[in-house]
């Protein structure tokens, strides 16, 4: 029998990391995946990512429009209410055996809910993590909640997963799916790739990715400004942006980087959406990976290059050897880029272990489903209290 899988993906960050495991479906004929693309993968203005799931060969079986123009909290309230009745609509046509989801995004949890309502059983992969400089960290733990089978990225983020309450024997570390990307997708060559962005690596070059923090009182195009000062101090450095997300002050992010491509177009360039072969092959190619996206913190370790980790928007992850934490102040920043790129920290990290798996993610989540498959008749399940907080006898 057939196993019916929803998958739903509402940024291009997040469909890079699913993209295995969608090959890994695919090639699996007890599993059949079914698509649901929603968020910023059908806005123009952040390059119309849908179109890359097509290329890749994958169907789309549902797409959920929600407002992507989100300059204030409102904004996100009124995507989130969007996103929460299509995916019910989407998942209702569907009628999946599971639906899974990834990660912490406020569409995700819209879909997470929708899911939980129509009593459908929700298979949650990167939960346990921290990222305490973003309203990202309450929507994580909220989808945990919500959930029945758990993937962790490393065994202590089961063990939190656990403490949230979930049962051990539905709580798996199978490691993140960024590392089976870097197994499996190959390498464009400097030139072609230099080619099709438009933008020359040169001698030295960062690729800089710089999202809101969205807890932080400060406007979210300030936060940045750091960084871009930061980055004149380099004046021989070539930088390569991608596009900040749809949070709240991401407008403001790109209205900055913007100008800043215009100030410095002869070494610098934005490109909205790179896709998994050209981002990685921009990451092996380039000398460090700056700001604070978590595939800085992720993927950038398994190919040996440095990440400048800005501000507190990845505080609390777990962090490999080449990862460099610094504030969002100036000089912070400056002296942190400087370590980055010097020789004895390059070649220290061509030898770092990242603590987030082996690259063989996608078959153990797809392992871990086939073995579950009809054998959760119900939404509803028991909370599980960790021994050492077990209430005594005397309570």
């Amino acid at each position: 029998m057939t196993m019916k899988i929803a998958v739903f993906t509402g940024t291009r960050a997040e469909y890079g990391l699913f993209r295995p495991l969608l090959v890994e479906m695919s090639r699996d004929r007890s599993v059949r995946a079914a698509l649901i693309v929603s968020g910023t993968h059908l806005s123009s203005r952040y390059g119309d990512t849908h179109r890359e799931i097509r290329a890749d060969g994958f169907s789309i079986h549902e797409t959920v429009r929600i407002p992507t123009s989100t300059r204030t909290e409102e904004d996100i309230a009124r995507a989130l209410s969007a996103g929460l009745v299509g995916c019910v609509r989407a998942l209702k046509r569907l009628d999946p055996d599971f639906l899974v989801l990834l990660g912490d995004r406020f569409e995700t949890f819209a879909c997470a809910v929708a899911g939980y309502l129509l009593k459908i059983p929700i298979a949650h992969l990167h939960g346990g993590e921290l990222t305490e400089g973003v309203a990202d960290e309450a929507w994580r733990h909220s989808i945990t909640k919500m959930s029945h089978l758990h993937f962790t990225s490393n065994a202590e983020y089961r063990r939190r997963v656990i403490q949230l309450g979930e049962s051990p024997d539905r709580v798996f570390n199978v490691g993140a799916l960024g590392i089976d990307n870097i197994r499996s997708v190959s390498r464009i060559p400097r030139t072609r790739l230099e080619r099709d962005i438009g933008f020359s690596f040169g001698p030295r070059s960062v690729l800089v990715t710089f999202h809101p923090e969205t807890l932080r009182r400060v406007p979210a195009g300030d936060q940045i400004d750091p960084l871009l000062k930061s980055l004149e101090s380099f004046p021989d450095l070539r930088v390569l942006f991608t596009a900040s997300n749809a949070d709240v002050g991401g407008r403001a992010i790109m209205s900055r980087i913007d100008g800043f491509v215009r100030a410095h177009p002869g070494r610098s360039v934005c490109v909205p959406s790179l896709g998994a072969a050209r981002y990685l092959s921009a990451v092996s190619y380039v000398d460090a990976v700056v700001g604070n996206s978590s595939s800085g913190i992720i993927e950038a370790p398994s190919l040996g290059t440095p990440t400048v980790n800005v501000g507190d928007r990845q505080k609390g992850r777990l962090m490999a050897p080449s990862v460099i934490n610094c504030r969002g102040d100036e000089p912070s920043i400056r002296a942190a880029i400087r370590q980055a790129l010097s020789v004895s920290f390059q070649k220290r990290c061509s030898r770092v272990r990242n603590p987030y798996g082996d690259g063989r993610t996608a078959r153990r989540i797809v392992a871990v489903l086939k073995r579950f498959s009809g054998r959760i008749k119900t939404v509803q399940k028991p909370f599980y209290d960790v021994p050492m907080f077990k209430r005594t006898e005397r309570g």
